[in-house]
C-alpha cells in the first residue's frame, strides 16, 4: 500500500526511494554511473550538477521512462526497476518535466482535472457524473494551493511562464503522489518567479517526499534539506546544505574549475 503524504515522517519505515548501483550507458556513454541513493520519507532533497551531468536521466529512471542497464531501483520497498512509467505512477510517482507538457488550448482546471483521470480509470464521457465533480473540485483546490485560484477558467495559453510552471507543480500534485519528482521547475524563471516558486515548495505538504533537480542552486538549497551534487553522471558530494554551500567540490563544479572525482 502506498504511505499517505501526510502520515508523519517518524511513522515511516525504511525508504521512500532506494537505488542502488544504477547506470545507464548510451552505446559508450555512460550517463548515470553506479549510482547509490536512499530518500527516507518525507524527506526533501536537492540534486545538483551542470548540464551533462546525468540529472534527468537519472528522473527518468525512477519515474520508468527508461530503464537502467544494470542496478536497482525501489520504491516503497518494492523492486520496481523493470515496472514501466504508468506503473510507477500507479505507485505513488508523480513527476514535472523541463519542458512544459501543458495542454494550452484547454483551461487551468480541464488541465488539472485531466491529469487526475488516468489514475482514477475515469475516461472522459458526454454525462457528468459525482466522480466528476469530485475530480473538477480537487482540480480547483489544487489550482488554489498553487496561487491559480482566480485562473482556474483561464486558459493556459494565457499564463505567464512562472504560471505554467505552478501548473505544472499542481498538475503533479493532484495525482497525490508520495514521491514527487521535479526536474528543473524555476528554468527559464526571473527572478521574482523564482522566489514565488521556492516559498511553494516550502509549503508542500510535509509527508510528501520531494526529490528536486535544480541547476539554480540558490533555490535548490533553499527547498531542499539535502543535496546530491552529480557529475559526469557521477555522485561527487553530498550533505546537508549547509555542508554543500562550503564543499570545495562543488564550487568547482560551478565554477568551471578541475576537481578530483
Amino acid at each position: 500500500m502506498v504511505p499517505n503524504p501526510v502520515v508523519p515522517v517518524e511513522a515511516q519505515q525504511g525508504h521512500a526511494l532506494s537505488i542502488r548501483s544504477v547506470t545507464k550507458a548510451f552505446g559508450g556513454l555512460v550517463a548515470v554511473d553506479d549510482i547509490d541513493l536512499d530518500v527516507i520519507y518525507g524527506q526533501r532533497l536537492g540534486l545538483l550538477g551542470p548540464n551533462g551531468a546525468g540529472k534527468t536521466t537519472l528522473f527518468n529512471l525512477i519515474a520508468g521512462d527508461m530503464r537502467p542497464t544494470s542496478g536497482t531501483i525501489e520504491i516503497g520497498g518494492v523492486d520496481c526497476t523493470m515496472h514501466p512509467s504508468r506503473h510507477r505512477a500507479a505507485m505513488g510517482v508523480s513527476r514535472t518535466y523541463q519542458r512544459t507538457r501543458l495542454f494550452g488550448g484547454l483551461t487551468v482546471i480541464d488541465n488539472l482535472y485531466l491529469a487526475q483521470t488516468g489514475k482514477s480509470g475515469r475516461h472522459r464521457a458526454v454525462w457528468r457524473s459525482k466522480l466528476d465533480e469530485e475530480l473538477r473540485e480537487k482540480a480547483a483546490a489544487a489550482a488554489t494551493m498553487v496561487w491559480l485560484g482566480k485562473r482556474k477558467e483561464d486558459m493556459v495559453e494565457d499564463l505567464s511562464h512562472g504560471e505554467r510552471r505552478q501548473l505544472e507543480v499542481a498538475m503533479a500534485l493532484v495525482a497525490d503522489p508520495f514521491i514527487l519528482l521535479l526536474d528543473e521547475p524555476a528554468s527559464g524563471l526571473s527572478q521574482g518567479e523564482r522566489e514565488s516558486l521556492t516559498e511553494l515548495l516550502l509549503g508542500l505538504p510535509p509527508g510528501l517526499t520531494l526529490v528536486l533537480i535544480e541547476h539554480d542552486m540558490d533555490v535548490a538549497l533553499r527547498a531542499a534539506e539535502q543535496i546530491v551534487v552529480m557529475s559526469d553522471g557521477k555522485v561527487v558530494a553530498s550533505g546537508s546544505t549547509e555542508e554543500i554551500r562550503d564543499d570545495p567540490i562543488v564550487h568547482a563544479i560551478y565554477l568551471g574549475e578541475p576537481h578530483e572525482k
